[in-house]
């Protein structure tokens, strides 16, 4: 796979915009747990192997195990999640995949259990600003360091 573009060089202002959202997550109050679920979990449903390695890292320094970013994958199969995280992944499936889930009130309604409209809508915008990310690495193949190459 070839990087298509460097849309940090190519558009620097449009980074800039989508970088000042995601200082903005950083900054909103969202448990920085909650974000590490958040954005493994959308960059696995886009596919975004940059992001995966990425955010995996970031987890791994932040104190979760392998297992706990493996998981993250298989999350509705798995009992490693509280109820309240796996509101979180679902909503996080929800609103990756708005045009065909439509946000489902089953998905919302869990999210009410744990959190107030505020708080939902932080998560929301947490959501929104991975899956943006997410497409500009994807559509520019920006491609993910590489620790150590193996054979096949």
């Amino acid at each position: 796979m070839q990087p298509r573009i460097d849309f940090r060089t190519a558009a620097p202002d449009a980074y800039q915009a989508v970088f000042a959202l995601e200082s903005y997550v950083r900054q909103s109050g969202v448990d920085k747990d909650l974000l590490h679920l958040i954005k493994l979990r959308a960059s696995y449903l886009n596919g975004c192997a940059y992001c995966v390695d990425m955010h995996g890292r970031d987890a791994l320094k932040d104190g979760h195990t392998q297992q706990w970013v493996n998981m993250i994958a298989v999350w509705d199969e798995s009992p490693l999640f509280s109820e309240k995280e796996r509101a979180v992944l679902a909503w996080t499936d929800a609103l990756t995949f708005i045009a065909q889930s439509r946000a489902p009130d089953k998905d919302f309604d869990a999210m009410r259990r744990f959190f107030d409209e505020a708080e939902i809508t932080r998560i929301s915008v947490a959501v929104a600003t991975i899956n943006v990310w997410n497409r500009l690495v994807v559509s520019s193949r920006s491609l993910h360091p590489i620790e150590h190459a193996t054979a096949a």
